[in-house]
């Protein structure tokens, strides 16, 4: 479980592929204070540390989580957002995440708005999955508040510290990202097919 509040940034250090997997190896601060066998989100796609060396750690996607993300598409020095799970007890600053991206989305439009930054996105619709004005989404990793919420497309604004410290700065138009709609939407979208 997540609360998609970022702590920090990691780069991918090496990538390799065994059969239908991949194994990628991330240097991070966090290395040293990971345990094997931990989840970490990584860009908000939840893996577990397979191994540890000073600053490096390594976690593997199998072939459902490439299928499903991004992930098939980093490349060495990839700069990714990184979350540990978070502690019971803790405050929930974000929102409940638990890191199983439901399905990708491509960035169509960046605007700078004199301090902060909005960024929209478009999703397949065909998968049900569903965003609501100032409800909350998950962009890779990052927990934030929607606006502009359409059939498949919303938008996000984006506060500096967010802009500084995830890797919203290395967007583009054109980027693919993680998203995580909302556990609690997803449970009555899901009731409301079932009791039409």
């Amino acid at each position: 479980m997540f609360t998609g509040i970022i702590e920090t940034l990691g780069l991918i250090k090496s990538i390799e592929k065994q059969a239908d997997n991949i194994t990628f190896g991330v240097q991070s601060d966090l290395a040293t204070l990971l345990k094997i066998d931990q989840s970490v989100a990584h860009n908000g796609i939840c893996l577990t540390v397979t191994n540890i060396l000073e600053n490096t750690y390594w976690v593997t996607a199998i072939k459902e989580t490439v299928d499903k993300t991004n992930i098939g598409a980093w490349q060495l020095d990839d700069t990714i957002n990184l979350e540990r799970a978070m502690k019971l007890g803790d405050r929930l600053d974000g929102h409940i995440v638990q890191g199983h991206v439901d399905q990708t989305a491509v960035c169509t439009h960046i605007e700078d708005e004199n301090g902060s930054w909005r960024y929209t996105f478009e999703y397949d619709a065909a998968l049900h999955n569903i965003t609501i004005e100032k409800g909350s989404i998950t962009v890779n990793g990052v927990s934030l508040t929607v606006v502009n919420s359409e059939k498949n497309t919303f938008s996000v604004a984006i506060i500096p510290y967010t802009f500084e410290h995830t890797n919203f700065k290395f967007l583009k138009i054109g980027s693919v990202v993680n998203l995580e709609f909302d556990v609690i939407g997803k449970y009555v979208a899901r009731l409301q097919q079932y009791y039409k």
